[in-house]
This record gives structure tokens, C-alpha cells and sequence, in this order.
């Protein structure tokens, strides 16, 4: 096979594991009833007029599957966590012992998992339009060079594969992250 065209299918693959590995870390992000630090990856803290991530300002750990507890670095700071948790808009009500900041989480309601769910049928389409347009923009380049017709379309048959491939994934992701978030 043409070394252009061989260079061609390698950055599309590429591009579309990016798509698969983003769509894994926006997974991550959905809660699926059990406590997770990474549940509380998004929050800012206020730190000296900084911006900061709260895992840079504290240490966030699960006691248990329904309660995560976050142990500042410095006394002053737990007002300041309470308050970034509240704001970041999660659905958490943190409380504080003067020590630490405790988040109960609450189990999920039948309506909440169908949001969840919807969530990240979203999100995996996402991932899909990406894999689609890494085919658009492969199929784009193998016009553009100079090969013969035949390579050509052997060439657009193995996009084709790597995107139907690759969107498979994209379901089989989805249908494990379903059943995980609909299971009670």
C-alpha cells in the first residue's frame, strides 16, 4: 500500500481513538450512584484569588459507596470548598465538621438515572459525530492525492471499516454505562 495513504489511515485511527478516550473520560463524569472523588473534579476552589482544582487544595477520599469527604490542607480553606461545591451545581449539600467537608450522596431517583442515561446517549453520539467527521476528513485527504482509482477506493472501504468499527465501540461503551447507571 502507498505510504501516503498508509500515513492517512494511521492519523484517522488516531483521531478516533481521541474520540473513544474522551468519551471515557466524559463517562467518568457521570455519576452512577456509587461516591467518587472524581465526581468532585470540576470544582474550583478559591485559593489566594486562584482559581484552583479542589484535588490541589485537599485530599478527597470515599469512606463508603454514599459519602465522600474532603480534608483541606489548610483549616481556613473549608469555607471556601463548601461554598465551590455548592456553586459547581452538582446536586451535593456539603456539611463541615470544622475538620473536614462530608457530601452524602444521595441515591439516585428512577427519574435522575433516566437523565443520566440521557446524558450519555448524548455524549456518545458526540463521540460519533467525531468519528464521522475523522471519515470525512480522511476520505477528504485520500481525493487530494495522486493515486489510482483503485487504490483509492480500497483505501475509502478501509475508512469505512475503521468507522464502523469504532462506532461499535462507541456502543458497546454506552450499553456497559447504561446498565451502570440503571442499576439500582
Amino acid at each position: 500500500m502507498d505510504e501516503e495513504v498508509k500515513f492517512v489511515l494511521d492519523s484517522t485511527k488516531e483521531s478516533m481513538d481521541a474520540s473513544i478516550s474522551h468519551l471515557e473520560k466524559a463517562f467518568i463524569k457521570i455519576r452512577a450512584g456509587k461516591a467518587s472523588p472524581i465526581m468532585l473534579s470540576s470544582v474550583m476552589v478559591d485559593y489566594y484569588g486562584a482559581q484552583t482544582p479542589l484535588s490541589q487544595v485537599s485530599n478527597i477520599n470515599t469512606p463508603d459507596a454514599r459519602t465522600i469527604s474532603v480534608q483541606p490542607w489548610e483549616k481556613n480553606l473549608i469555607g471556601e470548598i463548601e461554598n465551590a461545591i455548592m456553586n459547581a451545581n452538582l446536586g451535593f449539600n456539603p456539611m463541615n465538621n470544622g475538620e473536614m467537608v462530608i457530601i452524602n450522596v444521595p441515591p439516585l431517583t428512577e427519574e435522575r438515572r433516566k437523565q443520566l442515561v440521557k446524558q450519555a446517549k448524548a455524549e456518545a453520539e458526540d463521540a460519533k459525530v467525531s468519528i464521522r467527521s475523522a471519515r470525512q476528513e480522511a476520505n477528504k485527504e485520500l481525493k487530494a492525492l495522486e493515486i489510482s482509482e483503485d487504490l483509492l477506493k480500497n483505501a475509502e472501504v478501509d475508512v469505512q471499516e475503521l468507522t464502523d468499527s469504532y462506532s461499535k465501540k462507541v456502543d458497546s461503551i454506552l450499553s456497559v454505562k447504561e446498565a451502570e447507571i440503571m442499576k439500582v
